[in-house]
């Protein structure tokens, strides 16, 4: 049986995150809350985040680069939903869907500073690979990513993203 596209995994997990969850007989919010709701301030609505660079804390000889795209629908509170497409540090193409909370200002002296995570689903790491992350299910596992950035402008930002004892990502976002 061949595994489901990446992308296709992506946008299913994000239907679920959005979709009214029933649990013992009542009916529940979704997992990302406030898809209708504005977004106080810019008028923004949505996070691009795109890394060319990944660095692993060790290397290994099946290590290839990881380049990662994703958006994010901006919600009120600071919190985000969204997904991303990336290729894993073994080349195969995987997908995140997640749900997340920045908190901006954490620094007194520096407010352009943010701290932010993500909790979610990956896709991706099959075959030989199923090992490479925790808790791994026929290629699903839960993830969490905290992130650091420094907001440039009110529509840009760089960041860093920690992937687990594995390896740092460096990344730019742009809000819309």
């Amino acid at each position: 049986m061949q595994a489901p596209h990446p992308a296709l995994c992506a946008a299913l997990l994000c239907a679920a995150l959005s979709a009214p969850v029933h649990a013992a007989g009542f009916m529940q919010e979704s997992l990302c809350p406030g898809l209708d709701q504005p977004v106080a301030g810019t008028g923004q609505k949505y996070e691009a985040f795109f890394s060319p660079y990944t660095h692993h804390w060790s290397q290994d000889a099946e290590h290839q680069q990881v380049y990662a795209i994703s958006l994010s629908r901006l919600l009120p509170n600071d919190r985000f939903c969204g997904f991303s497409l990336f290729n894993n540090s073994f080349g195969q193409p995987s997908a995140y869907a997640f749900i997340g909370k920045t908190w901006p200002g954490v620094l007194a002296s520096y407010p352009e500073v943010y701290v932010s995570a993500t909790a979610g689903i990956i896709y991706g790491y099959v075959g030989k690979y199923k090992n490479k992350v925790p808790l791994n299910v026929g290629g699903f596992s839960p993830v969490i990513v905290p992130a650091v950035g420094y907001r440039i402008s009110p529509s840009a930002a760089v960041e860093v993203q920690l992937l687990g004892t594995a390896a740092f990502m460096l990344g730019a976002t742009w809000r819309f």
